[in-house]
């Protein structure tokens, strides 16, 4: 039996809930956007309940720390924990049992086919349904292939609740929009998108998003926020292919990427983005397939998105192509070469590892029975090579140094101290162009960069 009246909730007595902060608000999903939010609610007087699959990440959140290496995090989590506003559970009927707003911000990890994976989004809209009743706001956080939440959360909402959407209760698709490692800054001052469900949808959404940000809230409708998120992080995907491709071109005409990148972004009206050894990350090797998915089930081909991912996704590979070739020049066989590979995350000064180049790297490098040891100042990881405690402890004895990561550590480099560590004929392979290649051939350093083309 469908339990709703004719007229719907009045939307008033929600606003006024949140307002005043009375409302409470559940955050399902504690990663790097279900923490921020969490906290950036609760910072601000709302009473804020987490629910997280981890034990160890609600263990180490209701001890009162952070479980992610943001700046600012830990003590405002160590504060709002013992004010008593942010509390962390694995029990989603605890959480969930009384709640005006839940907030989801669960994983959507692509399957090995590149097809979205929904299992935890479904998983989580199931026990939220089951303890839905009216009058509730519901925001989708996660980043979502266009369409799902029309024809399948909705859907799957009504179903196990018995309520109507925009009737009974309320629903907005506000796709997060922050960089890890700024990640509470940017929550907050970044402009912030709510797609409603229906204009009171919307309405609501607004209210809650504008108590914490000083950034503008635009309101749309769902389906054009759905495809907005993933548009922007597929630019930049593209954008980075772009890159790779001047950078893979210059090596071959001879010339500098780095340099034709600076003198091309003086133009007004060009903005290229850095080439590297590759995309990271948890949203832009993951994005652009979700963008294509239901386009592609209707028959779309595309033409500049799919091939901006493969394109990406060579530039690992060629990092080891350049490893080979700085081998071969210096008379050294790959078998037994000791290469040090600079950094396992996937950006700099973060300690995320998901989808890093460096995994592909070291793994093809393992592949052809090299000596491998990793360093990372901020990532525990190091995809199976030798882990090491230092900079130095990496790098001493090497053949060969990988710089695969853009750590601040790794830009202060000194290439003079860093050479007598090394074994003689050193080897850089500089895939983040961080080092400079005049100065390390002419200390000695057979030297390869990602797009360094220079006849010396």
């Amino acid at each position: 039996m469908v339990k709703s009246l004719t007229d719907c909730f009045p939307t008033e007595m929600i606003i006024n809930r949140i307002k005043d902060r009375s409302a409470k608000i559940v955050v399902v999903g504690l990663g790097y956007v279900g923490l921020t939010v969490a906290v950036a609610f609760s910072s601000i007087g709302f009473r804020v309940m987490g629910v997280d699959i981890d034990t160890n990440v609600v263990k180490t959140i209701s001890e009162g720390n952070s479980h992610l290496s943001e700046p600012s995090l830990d003590e405002l989590v160590k504060s709002v924990v013992n004010k008593g506003l942010l509390k962390a559970t694995v029990l989603y009927n605890e959480a969930i049992e009384v709640f005006d707003v839940v907030i989801i911000c669960v994983p959507t990890p692509l399957k090995d086919n590149n097809d979205p994976d929904l299992f935890y989004l479904e998983d989580a809209c199931k026990n939220i349904a089951s303890n839905l009743d009216r009058g509730k706001l519901i925001i989708i956080a996660s980043t979502l292939p266009p369409g799902c939440t029309l024809h399948f959360l909705v859907p799957l909402l009504e179903r196990v609740s018995g309520l109507r959407c925009g009737v009974d209760f309320y629903l907005a698709y506000c796709p997060e929009r922050i960089l890890p490692g700024r990640a509470f800054k940017e929550f907050v001052m970044n402009a912030q998108l709510v797609g409603g469900f229906n204009k009171a949808s919307g309405k609501l959404g607004k209210a809650l998003f504008k108590t914490v940000v000083k950034g503008p809230i635009i309101v749309t409708d769902v389906a054009t926020a759905e495809v907005t998120k993933l548009a922007e992080n597929t630019f930049r995907d593209v954008n980075i292919a772009l890159a790779n491709e001047f950078a893979l071109l210059c090596e071959v005409l001879g010339v500098d990427v780095k340099e034709v990148v600076r003198l091309a972004n003086t133009h007004p009206r060009v903005n290229i983005l850095s080439p590297g050894p590759g995309v990271g990350g948890s949203c832009l090797p993951k994005d652009p397939w979700l963008l294509l998915h239901p386009a592609r089930l209707k028959g779309f081909s595309s033409r500049i998105i799919a091939s901006s991912r493969e394109a990406n996704g060579i530039m690992p590979k060629h990092i080891v192509e350049l490893v080979l070739k700085g081998l071969n020049e210096a008379g050294k066989n790959i078998e037994g070469a000791r290469i040090a590979v600079l950094g396992t995350a996937y950006k700099s000064d973060v300690p995320d590892h998901r989808l890093s180049p460096s995994k592909i790297i070291i793994e093809e490098l393992k592949r052809l029975a090299t000596k491998l040891v990793a360093f990372d100042p901020y990532c525990e990881e190091s995809f199976g090579a030798k882990k090491a405690r230092s900079l130095k402890e990496a790098v001493r004895d090497a053949d060969c140094v990988i710089i695969a990561t853009d750590h601040t550590e790794f830009r202060k480099i000194r290439l003079s101290k860093l050479k007598n560590l090394m074994k003689d004929m050193p080897i850089v392979i500089d895939g983040r162009r961080i080092l400079n290649p005049l100065e390390a051939r002419k200390l000695g350093y057979i030297y390869y960069g990602v797009g360094y083309g220079k006849q010396i």
